[in-house]
Formats: C-alpha cells, structure tokens, sequence
C-alpha cells in the first residue's frame, strides 16, 4: 500500500484510530481457505515497507520484516498444495486473528491526519506492537511444523522468527519519546493559559513532516471525526478517556493552522470549491431524512435493511426481535437480517448537528457531543481558541489583504466546527472587522469567506444581536443586492435569515426596501442553495405582516409559483408553499396567488408533494383562499374529485394542525355541494360555529380548549332565546305557553353551553397581560363598554335601588381596571402578529 492510497483512507473512516476490531475467523473454515486468506493478509501488510511512518518507524519495520518471513511460510505451503493437518488450524487462526490486528494498526500509523495523535499515544502505540509481536510468537510456538512438509530451510527460518520475536524489544523510540513530551508540556502551559512556543511546535511539527496549511487542516479534520466517533460510542469507558486530549489536540492544531502556518496560500479553486460546498450545506440537508422512520427520532446509528430502506439500529433491532420480517417501510419481506452501517448517512448527520448546535446525545449522558455543546472540551482547547480568536482579529485589522481574506477563512473555517468556536470569535470581535472587509474588497473569494464566516457566526444565540448593533445589516445587503460572485449573494441570503430568525430583528430587515426585491431576484436567479436560502429569508421576513405587502409588491408569489413549477427538490418545494401559505392568510395575497394561476398548482401538489409538510401548507393554502376570496375557489375545489379524497387522508397521518386544516376545508366544500344542489345562494363558506353544538362542545370538553371556535353565536342565542322567554310570559302576551316552552328550554341550554366555553376559555391569556406587560389580547371595545355603566350605577345611587346598582357598579369597576391596566400597558405591547404555521 502506497503513500498516496492512504491519502483518503481519513475521508472513508468507520473505526476509530487504533481500535483494531480484529475478527477471529469461524470455527469450521478449512485449512485452504484459511492459509490463502493469510497470503492476501500478510502481502497487505508487506506493503507497507515503502510507507510513510512520521513516528513509530522501527517498530512498524520489524513487525513488517516477521510477517515478510511468516509469508514466505505460507506461500510454500499454498505454491506446493502441501496438505495442512487439522490440528494447525487453531494456531493459524490465532495468527491471522493477530495479523489483522497488525494490518489495522499499520493503517493507522500511516493515516493521513493522524500523526501528532500518533506522536501524543506514541507509548501506547508501541505497547501494541509489543503485544502484537508476541502473539505473533505464542502462534508460531503451538504451531506444529513438524506436522507440515514445508522445506528445511523454511522450517529453521520460521523456528528462528518464533525466537527472535519472543526476544524482540518493541519499545518507545527516543525521538519520538522526546518528541512526546514535547507535546504534553505544550499543552500543560495551555491549560495555564500560557501561549504556545511557536519554536517549540515548529519542531513538532517538522519532525511530523506537517509542512502544510492543508497537511495541518487534515490533522484538524481527523481530530474532529474521532471527537464525533468518541460520542458515538459514549458507552465505552475507555473512549471517555480520550475526550480531553483529542479536544486539547484539536486546539492545538487549530492554532498550528492559524498561527505558523500565517502566510500561506490557499488556492482559489479550493476556496471556490469549498464556497459552493458551504452555501450548498446551508440548506440543502432535509433533517425529515435523518430521523428513524419507526422511532421518528434523530438517527445516531443509522444502518441500511436488505430493501435499501435505513433505520436506527437501537430501533430495527428491537423491531426484528419481536419476530418481524418484514421492512417497516416498503412492508417488503426481508430477505436477510443482515444490518449494514450507511457511514456516509451518519457524517450527514453529525456535520448537521454540528452546524445547527443539535446534540444526539440524551441529556442524562455525561458524555455529551463536544462538538455541539457550548463547552470547550478541555481547557488547553478553550485557551488556544481564545489565543487563535485574537489573532485572527489583530490580523483582520491591521494585516495586509491576503492575510484579511486568509483570517476571514479561518474564522470560517472555525465557526463551522462548534458553538465554543463561534462564541470566542464573537467575544474578541472579529464581527465589525469582518462587516468592513465585505465593502472594501474586490477579491470575490475574500468577500465570500468575510460573508460565509459572518453567516456562520449568525447561527449564534448573540451573533444576530453583535451583527445589528455593529451596524451590520447595510453590507450584508450591499452583497446580497450586488454581491461580486452569486455564491456572495446566495450566503447573504442565508445570513439575512438567520437575522429575521430575532422577532425584533424582523421589521428592521424587513422595512429595507432593497431587502425583499433581492430576495425574489435570488429565487428567480439562483441555484437550487441559493433559492433555498432566498426562500427561508422571506419567509422570516413575512411572519410580520406589515412585510407581506412589500412582498407581494415586489413579486414573490409570482418567483415562488414559478419554482413550484419547475423544482424536483422536496424541501425547496415545501419551503415555497410555507411562505405563501402565510400570504395567503391575508385577502390582497389571496387574490395575488389566484392572479398568478396558481389554484391548480397547488391543487395538483396535495396529490404529488412527497414531503407531510407540504401537503399541510397546500391544504393552509387551499383554506385560506376559500375563506378569503370564497364561493369563486370553493367552487372550483368541489369540482375535483381528487381533493376530498386527499384531505381526508391528511385527517388521519397528518398533524393535529393538518387536521384542523383540513376538516375545515371538507366543511366547506360539503357545505358548498349542499347549498348548490338545494338552490341555495348565500354563503359558500361557512363559519366554524355552523357546525353541529353537540358535537363541537364535545370537542371542545375533550380538548379542554375552545380551540378557535368563536363564543358570540352563543351569547347572542341565549339573549334571543331570553326575550323570546319574556316575550311568552303570561303578564306580557296570553297563549304563547309553546312559545315560553321552547325558548325557555332553549334559554336553559345555550347558557350550559355558554358556562362550558367560559370555563375552557385562555384563562391564561388573563395572566399574560400582567406577565408579558401587553394588552394585545384585551377587547378596547368591551373594555370601554363596561366602564359606561357607571351611568347606571350613579342613576341608582340617587335613587338608591340595589337590584340597579350591584351589578353595574361590578361592571363599572372592572370596566375601570381594564381601562387603567390598557393605559399603562399600552407602550410595551407588541402588535405584530406572527403566523402558526411551521417551516
């Protein structure tokens, strides 16, 4: 195995560096089939003797030369079909059982990125070939020669190798023992809080032959996958360990990068490739993809069945134990029970957990995924992130353009790793130099990594609020509108909506009148990234109402309707129909969706949308557009046959929000047929207090809410209902006995069921006005109404009748409170009204 093979054996890892899952082979496995597979094994590691070893090079020689030896043992036997006698057959499966493990561990001491790990475990490191080389001797020691006809010449060589490894002294090597502690003291002082030596390190590194920004970024990378597989396996005792060093190394390193390695050049084209590669994993990942499809949880060890179809392990497991054989997906028999690890699936997994600070871990788990918690890890990390953040930040400053755009990719670089990495970079203030090196470039690759380092730093809990209070938000639209490269812009966008992200922050954005029309340019223009990240934008942008006018002026439904039309992207596809589901709430978006012909569109994506969401956003839209422009829509809905037939599917495997959405909308369209064919022409588009009393308070007692079902019909039922009363009182009219019976009745039960809605009304929304200091929810009106009957309360005083003044002197009072409570909360209120439904 040659140098430039193992280049790429740390972008296809699935084990951890020196975990050595030797296999031992079966019971029954014939002596043949035994011996050739350790020819091929043992020519593997023969390979290895025109490798690269940074550390460990006198022990991996000698472990190379046995096995060279044992293979001339083993080709003789396989060259001449010398017959091989049962009783070897234990010894030769304890040599091979030994030889995977040497294979495995040569890997690793070859590994691309794994060598100042190697350097800092070098003791262990040589303990394992210790261990090795003498297994390899207690296999060749029971192994029977005389029983094999092998020549003279092999047997005296063999017998001579089982007494030289018996012998054999695998131990630590001087230079790297040295070198070692060098290592360990270096991050004894970061611990302190003591800068690294640069000339110390320059020695490591030298003797590790990392000459290289990208040589030391591929160390970088290694450490972060064995920080991820440490948290795979959080079960392991022994990985726990290793969590410290692995997080002080990472430090270690990322300083090396920054710091010594401070001039060098990246190529353009890896910048570019990398740009793309960014922007394209902004958005691009759906998390629907990544949770188990019978636990609906996020998967932490995804493995594929034998019909192609991926589940958590934990999950198909248990589902396999219970006697099932069938896939809980395709309902397709299963023809093995085989469980293969979909490793690619998984680093999916744990780079989007990475970006958008999700731990898989349980919350009762000490050891918890370092790189998605705001925890450093080890205190050597946390040190040298803070000595790499400030210098990152003097060279933003002062340094010449090459090291501005290099340290505006280092900051990049970083704050994808974890949320630490981007609270330190935030601290120190890389924002405002950062925001001043978007206008002042014309390099498209520095402006790039200035606007994806500050789109990283905005995922941050304070990088939108460090952002705005710099003054931030005028060159992130600067790049969005007019950006140099359209991977700029594309990012911009993504940065603007993790700033719409802030409720505060929305109407601010919003009230730009460049912001929205770059937006739609973007959905119009760009990639399929670019159009995600557009998308989402608007979509924090027209939570606020007074925004989805300024949207639908600038054209939205018009771009969103033409991607509906020509996307194949799932996600990109339910991200458009969120936004206008919200516009559609409104009559002026109503009507601009059905200008833009988009009714049949919408219809045809209930039945085709692959994503649950969409389907729930075409049925908010289908439902906002009969209510809001009404008989002309509903009209053309009852008319497809296809559409009863999917709302009620989203009835039963849809959410409870879908549902609601949905029954509603069914209402509409049967009461609509029902109208049409009585001859009826009123309304086509009944209220939801139309529908059957029994049934909705039945509802109603069992939700323990009142939902969205409105009290007034009631209230109004039981005043008509109480002057009918009157009116059929025998001292008021004579022979309306009928009359009294009914609406006395009637009278009795709209109050029961007025009593129901009053004892499941929002009693919190009450609270709510004294907590949240707003009287958003309060009734001016009501409110103002009851006051007024301090008319009647000083029209009884004089007169001082009881029956009178009691309960208008009740309603003046508390007509009184509601007025003071409405005056001093009036300030604080926020009026923007924001829309339920969910992205």
């Amino acid at each position: 195995m040659n140098h430039n093979n193992n280049n790429n054996l740390s972008h296809q890892r699935d084990r951890r560096v020196l975990s050595l899952p030797a296999v031992h082979p079966c019971e029954g496995i014939s002596p043949a089939t035994l011996i050739s597979s350790l020819v091929t094994l043992s020519q593997n590691i023969c390979n290895y003797q025109h490798s690269f070893f940074a550390t460990q090079r006198r022990n991996a020689r000698e472990a190379i030369r046995q096995v060279s030896i044992i293979l001339f043992f083993l080709l003789e036997i396989q060259e001449r079909s010398l017959p091989i006698p049962q009783s070897t057959v234990l010894s030769l499966s304890e040599l091979h059982f030994t030889f995977q493990k040497i294979h495995f561990l040569l890997q690793d001491c070859v590994l691309e990125g794994a060598r100042l790990l190697l350097l800092a475990k070098s003791n262990h490191v040589a303990s394992l070939f210790r261990s090795l080389v003498c297994a390899v001797a207690t296999s060749l020691d029971v192994l029977p020669l005389h029983e094999i006809e092998v020549s003279g010449e092999v047997r005296e060589l063999v017998e001579l190798l089982a007494k030289q490894a018996r012998k054999a002294k695998m131990e630590h090597e001087p230079k790297d023992e040295h070198m070692s502690k060098s290592v360990h003291s270096i991050l004894k002082q970061l611990e302190k809080g003591i800068e690294v030596d640069k000339n110390a390190f320059k020695e490591i590194i030298e003797y590790l032959e990392i000459k290289t920004w990208n040589e030391s970024n591929r160390e970088i990378n290694l450490l972060e996958e064995e920080i991820a597989l440490e948290c795979s396996n959080c079960n392991e005792r022994e990985h726990e360990r290793d969590a410290p060093l692995l997080s002080s190394l990472l430090g270690l390193m990322s300083y090396c990068r920054v710091v010594i390695f401070e001039t060098l050049e990246i190529s353009n084209n890896r910048e570019k490739s990398e740009t793309r590669m960014s922007t394209e994993m902004i958005t691009s990942v759906n998390p629907e993809d990544f949770r188990c499809p019978i636990s609906l949880e996020m998967m932490t060890d995804p493995v594929t069945v034998s019909t192609g179809q991926t589940y958590d392990r934990a999950s198909i497991k248990k589902w396999l134990k219970a006697g099932n054989t069938i896939c809980p997906k395709t309902g397709e028999n299963l023809s093995n029970t085989e469980l293969v690890p979909n490793t690619t699936l998984k680093r999916l997994i744990q780079q989007f957990c990475n970006d958008n600070g999700i731990s898989l871990s349980k919350s009762t788990n000490r050891n918890r995924d370092l790189a998605n918690t705001i925890l450093p890890g080890s205190a050597a990390n946390a040190h040298a992130m803070q000595f790499v953040s400030w210098f990152l930040t003097r060279m933003l400053a002062f340094g010449t353009d090459k090291q501005k755009s290099k340290s505006a990719y280092e900051i990049r670089l970083l704050a994808r790793s974890n949320l630490f990495n981007r609270a330190c970079l935030i601290q120190v203030g890389t924002i405002p130099p950062l925001l001043d090196l978007l206008l002042c470039t014309d390099e498209k690759s520095t402006q790039e990594n200035a606007i994806s380092a500050l789109m990283k730093l905005s995922k941050h809990a304070t990088g939108p609020q460090h952002i705005m209070d710099s003054n931030g938000l005028k060159p992130i639209l600067t790049v969005l509108k007019k950006g140099l490269s359209l991977e700029a812009r594309q990012v911009a966008a993504a940065t603007v909506f993790y700033l719409s992200s802030v409720r505060e922050y929305r109407k601010v954005v919003g009230e730009n009148p460049e912001v929205v029309p770059s937006l739609v340019e973007l959905v119009n223009e760009g990639t399929t990234c670019g159009k995600r990240n557009a998308v989402v934008a608007i979509y924090g942008l027209v939570l606020v109402p007074r925004n989805q006018k300024r949207a639908i002026e600038a054209g939205v439904v018009h771009a969103l309707v033409g991607v509906l039309g020509s996307s194949e992207k799932d996600e990109l596809v339910a991200e458009c129909l969120a936004v206008l589901a919200v516009l559609a709430e409104n009559v002026e978006g109503a009507n601009a969706i059905l200008r833009a012909s988009a009714l049949s569109l919408i219809t045809g994506m209930l039945q085709t949308a692959s994503l649950r969401l969409g389907k729930e956003h075409c049925a908010s839209i289908l439902l906002s557009l009969c209510v809001n422009i009404g008989a002309e829509v509903v009209a053309v809905l009852a008319k497809d046959p296809s559409v009863m037939p999917l709302l009620y599917s989203l009835l039963t495997e849809g959410t409870s929000h879908a549902a609601k959405k949905a029954r509603f909308l069914i209402k509409v369209l049967q009461d609509f047929s029902e109208t049409r064919a009585s001859g009826f022409k009123g309304s086509s588009v009944p209220q939801e207090p139309s529908l059957p009393v029994w049934p909705t308070f039945v509802q109603i007692c069992k939700a323990k809410s009142v939902q969205d079902f409105k009290p007034d019909p009631y209230v109004v039922t039981v005043l008509n209902c109480a002057m009918w009363s009157f009116y059929g009182m025998p001292f008021v009219t004579k022979n309306n006995v009928l009359v009294l019976t009914i609406n006395g009745f009637g009278f009795f039960l709209e109050l029961f069921y007025t009593g129901i809605f009053l004892a499941f009304s929002p009693w919190g929304k009450r609270r709510q006005v004294i907590k949240d200091k707003s009287v958003k929810y309060m009734p001016f009106c009501l409110s103002l109404a009851n006051f007024c009957n301090v008319v009647w309360t000083v029209y009884a005083c004089l007169k001082w009748d009881l029956f009178i003044l009691i309960p208008n002197a009740l309603g003046a009072l508390s007509g009184l409170v509601q007025l003071i409570l409405y005056a001093v909360f009036y300030r604080s209120t926020n009026w923007d009204q924001e829309s339920a439904i969910e992205v």
